[in-house]
């Protein structure tokens, strides 16, 4: 009996990859490589607003290219794409208060521009994210909740861009 249990489980499993399979389902991380290539490079314009942010800005961005992409990081001179992304705006804004009118959420929103550089061609993108997170009630938003909230919204923009250039790479497919 442990094995029609069994089987009844395996078939399930097995029909479930013959679909996927079978429907030429593929990840969009190969659809943005086709556009961006296999090398990137990225260098992020330095805010004279907000410096310290710029920095964590790299850093996720260099990590999104690693694990989105799934693309190596190399040189400028050795790139298929050279991404060069710059901090449009940051802005946060409260979204929730308590019964005293005190701001318990913000909302951290990013707009972030970038230029994909190609051999042949230099495109630009506006994209955005946000995050929201809670505070204490009368409470000031600590530089390490600014920063984290900063982190989270770039993030999510970086996954629209990701988002665009899939789209257009399903395209040209």
């Amino acid at each position: 009996m442990k094995f029609f249990a069994n089987s009844k489980t395996l078939l399930s499993l097995l029909f479930i990859v013959l679909t996927i399979s079978g429907c030429g389902y593929k990840p969009s991380a190969k659809f943005a490589r086709s556009v961006v290539g296999e090398k990137i490079s990225t260098s992020v314009i330095i805010s004279s607003e907000d410096p310290q942010n710029t920095v964590s800005m790299k850093d996720t961005i260099d990590r999104a290219v690693l694990e989105v992409f799934q693309a190596s990081l190399v040189d400028k001179s050795i790139s298929d794409t050279h991404l060069v992304i710059k901090i449009a705006s940051l802005s946060y804004s409260p979204i929730v208060y308590d019964e005293n009118g005190y701001v318990t959420a913000y909302r951290m929103s990013v707009a972030l521009n970038i230029v994909r550089n190609t051999r042949n061609l230099s495109k630009t993108y506006m994209t955005r994210g946000f995050h929201d997170f809670s505070v204490v009630p009368n409470a000031i938003v600590t530089d390490k909740d600014r920063f984290e909230a900063i982190d989270f919204a770039a993030q999510r923009a970086i996954k629209s861009f990701v988002a665009q250039v899939s789209a257009e790479g399903a395209r040209v497919k």
